[in-house]
C-alpha cells in the first residue's frame, strides 16, 4: 500500500519564517502526514510550480496554501497565474492569511481560490484549523487525478 506522505503534497508560500514553521510543523502532526514543501515568496512559489531551477525534480501538490501578503510577486497574482495556467488551474488554492478584509476575500473570491482562511493568533485554534485543512483536502475531497 502507498504511503500517503506520497498522495498528499502541500506547498506552502509564506515569507514569514515563523508562521511557515509552525504551519510545517502543525501538518506533518495530522493524520495524513502529508508531504510538505516552502516557497517564501510568490516567485519562488511560480518557480515551484514551473520545475525551474532549482526546483527541476519538483513535484506536483495536491494543495497550496497561499498567503496574500508576500514579496516579489503577492498572493493574488500567484493565484492569477495558477488559475490562468492550463497545467495547474485543478490545484486546489487555499488563501491563509492575517487578512480578514472583506476588499481581499473578494478579490480572493474573484480569482478562483478554493477557500479563504484567516490564521487564528491562538495556537490551539491554529493547530485544529490545520487539522481541518488536512482532513478536508487531504481525506474528505474527492480531487481529480491529474499526472505529473
Amino acid at each position: 500500500m502507498k504511503d500517503q506522505r506520497n498522495k498528499f503534497k502541500i506547498l506552502i508560500v509564506e515569507d514569514d519564517d515563523q508562521h511557515a514553521e509552525l504551519i510545517q510543523f502543525t501538518l506533518c502532526e495530522t493524520a495524513q502526514k502529508p508531504r510538505v514543501w516552502r516557497a517564501a515568496d510568490g516567485e519562488e512559489a511560480v518557480a515551484f510550480l514551473e520545475r525551474r531551477a532549482p526546483f527541476e525534480d519538483a513535484e506536483r501538490p495536491s494543495l497550496i496554501l497561499l498567503d496574500l501578503k508576500l514579496p516579489k510577486m503577492d498572493g493574488l497574482e500567484v493565484l492569477d497565474y495558477i488559475k490562468n495556467s492550463e497545467n495547474l488551474k485543478t490545484i486546489p488554492v487555499v488563501m491563509l492569511t492575517t487578512s480578514a478584509s472583506q476588499k481581499d476575500k473578494i478579490k480572493a473570491y474573484e480569482s478562483h481560490v478554493n477557500s479563504y482562511l484567516v490564521k487564528p493568533m491562538d495556537f490551539g485554534d491554529f493547530m485544529k484549523l490545520a487539522q481541518d485543512v488536512c482532513n478536508y483536502w487531504g481525506r474528505l475531497n474527492n480531487p481529480l487525478s491529474v499526472a505529473e
